[in-house]
């Protein structure tokens, strides 16, 4: 009796062993593909290498660790827990039983019709190529942050007192909109060095209340759109975007809006000439918004020419007038006081009304030692003259800029079209003076030479480790083709739910290449264990395999387990869909990501469950009719 016990005993155990060497290899090698296909996501650089990496980084750790216990401890626990009493065969399954009727006669129909399932998929794909190429384009999809950033720029002569009317103006427009909270106006610069914005610069942050708060119906863009119509005063220009962003591009791009135009050279004056053409040339194209060109000209300058041949009458030094110039008018540091651990520095100069214009400046007053007090008119010649309100340079050249905002329309295609207008516009730079695109736009192009150089190396990589499975050039091509028939679902997802191509969208399909080859080995490992079925009963040869038979162990291959199959598409899809149902900060990011990952899992797997036969019967009934025998995959399965 225990030598029996011993031997059934026995008998489970290698049972068990058998089971987790037919499926532990492809479950191993199935997540070394889904890691492989995450190198992308480990070289992207700048903005979106820093967003995705830890996505990259927490997958790859989980998968690792998911494969190890899946090869080491999950056997262990088989043989603890599953002990055999009271197992039901998957014909008695309800669930599997359901499965069974509704795919059994899907499955029959399409080996017969393999012709015409392998042109639906097809067609399919063929549909999806123009679906692809309409689509637009962008670098990362807008992260609504909550908040407005209202960027205004008025003229650059603008006075103090002007600017301030002006700050104070647009503030109390915006706090009497219905969904705004609060709203807060700066003007100039920030006390830090690292500020070096004008005063013609207003930069105010608009808080806005939470979106069921808001009236119904209403969007961002369209809130967007009100306030920019209310705010139309004469001498500025609107710039709209957010905090975040807008300091993310400030200090990758250098450009605060999501394009920009770089025209550099030698001379202001060309530079400026250009930057106008640029600036006439995008006026009035679609998706072109805020459009402004930074100033180049039209800055005040005060200029007081010191005339020494009469100050030597007066007895007066060019450093005497220097001091009158400097203490008076610009002003001049007398003490520091202290208040508590604060230090003030206390200047003095002439009041704002004695030194607001020419005359007064022209009275002012110079004491001299013998003659008495002297306009400054009377040593000085005193004149206004226009420059640059500010030099900006750039790898040793003068910069100037023509910015805009994409609202509206992709900004792939905006840019596009800009460039062409543009091309159309000036036929020719002068010599040593050239243009170039940045902003969001040069960060696209970036992250997209880093993905059209590092996909066909990964697709490479997953093309050698499926070699590695099965040992065949052949199943290892048939089984990277599951690649462009699950990119028809994400093409389809993300064609219908509208959404620009960006990082985001490519981190998805990304992700979606590990996960259809890895469906695709679980399918293609069950149906060489049926071949093997059937050449340990019929042989491997023309004579002794026919048709009929063929097909019946490839339905048999097809159909069995097919719970589980089902069963991991399942648990992929009720992770992914519930992120299309979040709506609070994050989801634009995150709903772009798995759009195509949903598309895909569901596509991918009809292809694998009806398609995958089909063309495995295609290919095994073609060597059968040329080599008189079927190539059998030894690695796939172990007994």
């Amino acid at each position: 009796m225990n030598e029996e016990k011993k031997i059934a005993e026995e008998k489970r155990l290698n049972i068990i062993e058998q089971a987790c060497q037919q499926i532990g290899k492809g479950a191993f090698y199935s997540t070394i593909i889904i890691v492989a296909s995450f190198l992308p996501v480990f070289l992207l650089t700048g903005q979106e290498g820093k967003l995705f990496s830890p996505l990259g980084w927490t997958k790859t750790f989980i998968l690792l660790i998911d494969a190890f216990i899946a090869v080491t401890l999950v056997p262990v626990l088989i043989s603890f827990f599953l002990k055999g009493k009271k197992l039901r065969s998957e014909s008695r399954n309800p669930v599997n039983r359901f499965l069974q009727r509704l795919y059994s006669p899907v499955i029959r129909l399409c080996l017969q019709w393999r012709k015409t399932t392998i042109g639906i998929n097809l067609i399919a794909l063929c549909i999806s190529v123009p679906m692809m190429l309409r689509l637009g384009t962008e670098f990362m999809p807008p992260l609504d942050e909550g908040s407005i950033l209202f960027m205004p720029v008025t003229l650059p002569d603008a006075s103090n007192s002007e600017i301030k009317r002006i700050l104070q103006v647009q503030d109390k427009i915006l706090a009497r909109i219905p969904e705004v909270t609060n709203v807060l106006g700066k003007a100039g610069r920030a006390s830090t060095a690292t500020d070096n914005s004008p005063i013609s610069m207003i930069e105010t942050i608009v808080l806005l209340k939470p979106k069921h708060e808001w009236r119904p119906g209403l969007t961002t863009e369209d809130l967007v759109n009100e306030m920019n119509a209310k705010l139309q005063i004469p001498g500025t220009v609107n710039g709209w975007t957010q905090p975040i962003i807008n300091r993310i591009n400030m200090l990758s791009t250098g450009i605060r809006t999501d394009v920009g135009v770089k025209i550099l050279g030698e001379n202001l004056d060309t530079i400026n000439v250009i930057a106008q053409k640029v600036k006439n040339a995008l006026t009035g194209m679609n998706g072109v918004k805020d459009l402004y060109a930074e100033p180049i000209t039209g800055g005040k300058y005060l200029n007081i020419r010191i005339k020494k041949e009469e100050i030597g009458r007066y007895g007066l030094s060019v450093d005497d007038v220097n001091m009158v110039i400097e203490s008076l008018i610009g002003g001049m540091n007398l003490t520091t006081t202290i208040e508590g651990r604060k230090r003030f520095s206390v200047n003095a100069r002439l009041a704002q009304d004695y030194r607001s214009s020419l005359d007064e400046i022209n009275r002012t007053i110079i004491q001299t030692h013998d003659l008495g007090p002297i306009p400054l008119s009377a040593v000085a010649d005193i004149s206004m003259s226009a420059g640059p309100p500010m030099i900006i340079s750039e790898n040793s050249l003068l910069r100037g800029t023509v910015l805009f905002n994409v609202r509206g329309r992709d900004l792939g295609s905006t840019v596009q079209d800009a460039q062409k207008k543009i091309e159309e516009t000036i036929k020719k730079l002068p010599k040593g003076y050239y243009i170039e695109w940045s902003g969001q736009y040069e960060n696209q192009i970036r992250a997209a030479n880093t993905l059209k150089v590092i996909i066909p190396v990964v697709l490479l990589i997953i093309f050698l480790v499926l070699y590695m499975v099965y040992k065949s050039l052949r199943e290892a091509f048939f089984s990277l083709i599951t690649v462009p028939f699950a990119l028809i679902g994400g093409v389809y997802m993300v064609y219908f739910y509208d959404v620009n191509l960006s990082v985001a969208v490519a981190v998805g399909f990304i992700a979606l290449f590990g996960i259809a080859v890895q469906t695709g080995i679980f399918m293609v490992i069950y149906l060489h264990e049926s071949m093997h079925e059937l050449v340990r009963l019929k042989g491997n040869s023309r004579q002794s395999i026919s048709d009929d038979d063929l097909r019946e162990y490839v339905y048999r291959g097809a159909a069995q387990r097919l719970r589980p199959k089902i069963m991991t598409v399942c648990v992929m899809l009720l992770g992914l869909i519930p992120v299309l149902w979040s709506n609070g900060v994050g989801s634009d990011v995150m709903i772009p990501i798995v759009l195509p990952m949903i598309g895909g899992v569901f596509t991918s797997s009809i292809h694998v469950l009806l398609t995958t036969p089909v063309v495995f019967e295609m290919v095994k009934r073609y060597e059968l009719n040329k080599f008189g025998k079927m190539d059998m995959v030894e690695s796939a399965i172990k007994h």
